[in-house]
């Protein structure tokens, strides 16, 4: 049986995020800097950011969502390319989910020692969006909303919220990374597989 490389994911995530919670070391070392990553050249926490978090609800909120979607799409990715080069794609979406969805701050933060951020926010926009070029018109519910909705309206509401509160709120949950992440995802799909768009196109009935 070829290994979960989700719930190999999930795991490692609760494990240190739980050993962070209450480890003042830990919480210095593993969170995004921008400034860090650049005037000190602590390039591992463009990484090691997603897994740690917040709180308890800040990671299971993360990894739920993770669950539901990074599942099928790593099933998805190796059925159709082998188990080692599906599971190798599936990573790359992962990582370079987390890595994109850094950017945003990177620029806009990169000269102020104060800013951190921490979670796996943007690698899970990453593979969630990438669930949506797959399956636009699979049923999806949304927990304040008890009729399923189609992902790519799904999708659509998500970037709207998002930007919207990019834009507009002043709160301590980076969105951008949430927006970076999201089209991080839709990029890497359609790069990975050409006919990723016509199939999505022609799923949704444009």
């Amino acid at each position: 049986m070829a290994v979960s490389l989700t719930i190999l994911i999930i795991a490692i995530t609760v494990l240190v995020s739980f050993a962070s919670f209450n480890n003042e070391e830990l919480n210095y070392k593993l969170p995004f800097s921008p400034y860090l990553v650049r005037h000190e050249n602590e390039w591992w926490r463009v990484i090691t950011h997603a897994f740690v978090h917040a709180d308890h609800m800040h990671l299971f909120f993360n990894m739920y969502v993770f669950y539901n979607f990074g599942e099928l799409i790593e099933k998805t990715l190796k059925y159709t390319y082998g188990d080692l080069t599906g599971g190798i794609y599936f990573l790359g979406l992962y990582f370079g989910g987390i890595i994109f969805a850094t950017l945003p701050s990177f620029q806009k933060h990169s000269d102020n020692l104060m800013y951190r951020s921490v979670g796996a926010s943007g690698a899970v926009s990453a593979v969630l969006f990438a669930f949506i070029m797959v399956y636009p018109t699979a049923p999806l519910n949304l927990m304040l909303i008890p009729i399923p909705i189609p992902a790519y309206i799904m999708g659509a509401l998500y970037l709207a919220f998002e930007t919207y509160s990019n834009n507009n709120r002043n709160t301590n949950i980076a969105h951008d990374a949430h927006l970076a992440g999201a089209v991080f995802g839709i990029v890497y799909m359609l790069v990975l597989d050409f006919d990723v768009l016509p199939r999505f196109i022609n799923q949704i009935g444009l």
